[in-house]
């Protein structure tokens, strides 16, 4: 008989190794060691290789048998770990996480039964059998097959392992990039709400106490350096802020090298540190605005940053490179960024008390130079902010009397002196001159301390300053004057710049503005700059100038009243003709439109040239007066009225023209050198104006508009006796706007007399025409003429529209005809 199989029993698992400092020991334990340390003597001794050894071995059992018993021990273990894994599963219902105070996300699980597979079952019997000792393969098999056996095994659960891991990695992608995605937006919108609690508090900190805090000025920089928009706009709103509070009112200066190695006080130290780290915080600032401004996303919060800062502390370092980028953006496109720096430039130029004037001058420099380098093609606001600015006229008469004051008690003293010293002896008389010399040097150095600490600026430096200003603004005057009459050749190749002066409106503003500051050696070139510009427009005289330009009438006109200006604030000096420009005032009627031209200018020129003339020739008033008749036939009732004033002005001042007034065949009673009046003349004096007759008056008191009709009247009703001349206190200026405001409240109204009877057709109806309190007058209206007229005016406009798009398409089908002729052509000659 056989014996039987031996069951084989493996030793059980070692306890896990654990470290020296993880083991927690009491202090009754050390106590109760160290009292009886003649018992702990064997543990010193003991062999612990030899004691594994002999526990891990088997009686009777070889090592490759012993091997494979453990392998698959932990081959058990291991597939048991992945039935626990895979016997948890989310709940559907409950599928939303639970956050526990500690911030971690817990999943309610269920379990989840699963099968266990014919292998498994296998395997377990297998490894039951042979725990019992009924393993037969442990008998039969030899050692190459057990080896085999086993690398099929491992082979098997490696495959097994890892079609288990594909198959949670597949359900778990989907809900592991959900909560990533969940976890990251929250981590963003709390690191964002973080940063705006820093700023708060280091804001906070920076206004109590800027000397203590102020270290905290680089951390704000840093987090304005941050990807997300809104963290940097805040950033930079709360760093300006904070500069605002606790920049000092003084140019910091950084002391050299000799400073810094003298010894000074504790309070010394800390005031310098305080000063450094304030000014190398502003500069970073600064350069970091700057920096954005060039970027379309921050270049709006950049800007309006830049514009608070240099308009705050104009005094303060680093003021140059705030003005750069101002006067850089004067002319942008963007409208809210250039008003902004032109409202910071005219504050800047208002309020000299914080700069001293300085800041003045170099803006004005740099906006002269901004001109030069865009050869005057810029926004008209960047120059016109020169209106803003101020200048003291009476500093240099101020500075004479001072000086005549000081030498005439310098006089009295001398007297007073030759007298004493006539008196006295020799010897008193040095000792009294040595005495006076000490006086005099104590009393220098005390005016000069003086002046040194006054925060008022010397009136000679701020005539200096003054002067500058002068000689860079009209400089800047005379350079768009220039650039207006260049030839087209030398204006440049783009069409923008051969066209359009967009400075030029400005620019005579400010000339009429600062004329009487103008040196007396340059107004002979502005009066012939003035005079060729506005001539550019037309070829009166006959001669026709090759100008970048036509200028329009209105640009025209304000040349004509600038130079009349200049000519009355520097009457004494100047003995300039403007005849000139009386003659292209006398054009300028018949080519000014309605709606194109303005009409306060027209009324301006009026007021200027022809109202507040003294007195005026008789031939070039009349040519004036027949001229303004004809004007007022063909132009609104604003336009109208503005002519009838001026022409009643010129009437009443000279009394010979009022013989126009006569209702003669052959003219008027008084002739001039030109027998028969020439409408077409370009020159006044040649028009022959004497002999016509004011026909347009009669004409005028029909007017649709009653005060124009009136005024007309009015005017036709003047005699010839001296006792009727009486100047009419209105203005050609307020009639246009009185009239231009009326045309708004110009409403017809029905008689209700006439609205109760029965009316025809055909019949003419009569209407009331209310124009305000003071005149309330009854004209005849016509409802079917008017009906038919504006008909007939509708049909033409429709007409004339109707031709214009019958031509067009006449020239497009000649031009494509002739294509298709050299098509044609072209086509022979390459067959040929």
């Amino acid at each position: 008989m056989g014996k039987k199989k031996q069951k084989i029993v493996l030793p059980p698992d070692l306890p896990p190794e654990i470290p020296d400092e993880a083991v927690e020991v009491s202090d009754e334990d050390v106590r109760f060691v160290s009292e009886n340390q003649q018992y702990t003597g064997f543990l010193s001794n003991l062999d612990t290789k030899s004691i594994n050894k002999h526990v891990t071995r088997v009686a009777d059992v070889k090592e490759d048998e012993l091997e494979s018993m453990y392998e698959r021990r932990l081959k058990k273990k291991s597939l048991d770990k992945e039935t626990e894994k895979q016997g948890l599963e989310v709940d559907p219902v409950d599928a939303l996480p639970v956050k526990t105070l500690d911030g971690k996300l817990y999943y309610r699980t269920v379990s989840k039964a699963t099968q266990k597979p014919e292998n498994e079952d296998k395997d377990e019997a297998n490894t039951n059998n042979k725990d019992a000792g009924i393993d037969a393969s442990l008998v039969r098999l030899t050692k190459a097959e057990k080896r085999a056996k086993l690398k099929k095994m491992r082979k098997e659960a490696k495959k097994q392992a890892k079609e288990v891991a594909e198959v949670e990695d597949v359900e778990q992608i989907p809900q592991a990039e959900v909560l990533d995605e969940v976890r990251n937006d929250m981590t963003v919108e709390e690191s964002n709400e973080k940063k705006k609690f820093r700023l708060a508090e280091l804001g906070t900190a920076l206004l109590t106490d800027p000397e203590l805090n102020i270290k905290s000025l680089k951390e704000m920089l840093e987090i304005s350096k941050d990807g997300d928009r809104d963290i940097v706009v805040l950033a930079l709103k709360s760093l300006l802020a904070v500069f605002r509070d606790i920049i000092p009112g003084y140019r910091i200066r950084l002391p050299t090298e000799k400073e810094q190695e003298m010894k000074v006080s504790k309070a010394v130290k800390k005031m310098r540190f305080y000063e450094s780290t304030l000014l190398s915080a502003y500069k970073a600032y600064i350069q970091k605005l700057i920096a954005m401004e060039k970027q379309a996303v921050y270049k709006r919060v950049a800007v309006r940053c830049i514009c608070t800062l240099l308009e705050a502390v104009p005094h303060f370092n680093f003021r140059e490179s705030l003005l750069a980028a101002v006067i850089r953006n004067i002319s942008s496109e963007d409208d809210i960024s250039r008003k902004l720096c032109c409202a910071t430039v005219k504050s800047l130029f208002t309020n000299e008390g914080k700069h001293g004037g300085e800041a003045t001058v170099e803006a004005v420099q740099m906006i002269a130079d901004l001109v030069k380098a865009h050869d005057c093609q810029l926004h008209p606001d960047s120059i016109e902010v020169f209106t803003s600015l101020t200048f003291d006229e009476d500093i240099g008469k101020r500075e004479a009397q001072d000086a005549h004051k000081f030498k005439s008690k310098n006089a009295k003293r001398k007297d007073l002196k030759e007298q004493k010293k006539e008196q006295k002896e020799s010897s008193t008389n040095e000792r009294k001159r040595s005495r006076k010399e000490m006086m005099s040097k104590t009393r220098e150095d005390v005016t000069a301390e003086l002046k040194a600490a006054s925060l008022a600026t010397d009136v000679t430096e701020r005539r200096r300053m003054q002067t500058d200003v002068l000689s860079a603004i009209f400089e800047t005057y005379f350079r768009v004057l220039k650039h207006a009459l260049k030839p087209r050749s030398e204006a440049g190749s783009s069409p923008q710049s051969a066209r359009s002066h967009p400075l030029l409106t400005p620019c005579l503003n400010g000339i009429g503005k600062f004329c009487q500051l103008i040196d007396l050696d340059f107004m002979s070139d502005l009066m012939n700059y003035l005079r060729k510009l506005a001539r550019s427009g037309s070829n009166s005289d006959g001669s026709s100038k090759d100008v970048s330009a036509c200028l329009t009438v209105f640009e025209r006109l304000q040349c004509c009243i600038i130079a009349f200006r200049v000519m009355r604030n520097n009457l004494d000096a100047l003995n300039v003709d403007l005849q000139d420009f009386f003659v292209q005032l006398y054009n300028l009627i018949i080519e000014y439109r309605p709606g194109r031209d303005k009409g306060e200018i027209l009324a301006e020129a009026f007021k200027i040239m022809l109202c507040d003339d003294r007195q005026h020739d008789m031939q070039r008033a009349a040519a004036f007066i027949k001229r303004l008749a004809t004007f007022s036939l063909f132009s609104g009732s604003a336009e109208s009225m503005t002519a009838l004033v001026t022409l009643k002005h010129l009437l009443q001042k000279n009394v010979k023209c009022r013989n126009l007034l006569e209702n003669d065949a052959g003219g008027g009673s008084v002739s001039g050198a030109i027998a028969k009046y020439q409408p077409y003349a370009t020159d006044p004096n040649l028009s022959g104006a004497l002999a016509s007759v004011l026909w347009e008056l009669n004409l005028l008191s029909n007017h649709y508009h009653p005060a124009v009709s009136t005024m007309a009247s009015n005017i036709s009703m003047l005699g010839t006796g001296d006792n009727q001349v009486h100047l009419s206190n209105k203005t050609p200026q307020q009639a246009f706007k009185e009239l231009s405001l009326e045309q708004e409240s110009f409403i017809v109204k029905v008689d209700p007399k006439s609205s109760s009877t029965k009316r025809k057709k055909g019949n003419a109806s009569i209407k009331h025409i209310s124009m305000g309190t003071d005149l309330d007058i009854t004209v005849q209206v016509d409802e079917n003429d008017v009906r038919k007229k504006l008909s007939e005016h509708y049909s033409l406009l429709h007409d004339i529209a109707e031709n214009e798009r019958l031509r067009g398409e006449l020239v497009g089908t000649t031009l494509s005809l002739n294509l298709y002729e050299q098509y044609k052509k072209q086509k022979k000659r390459r067959t040929k």
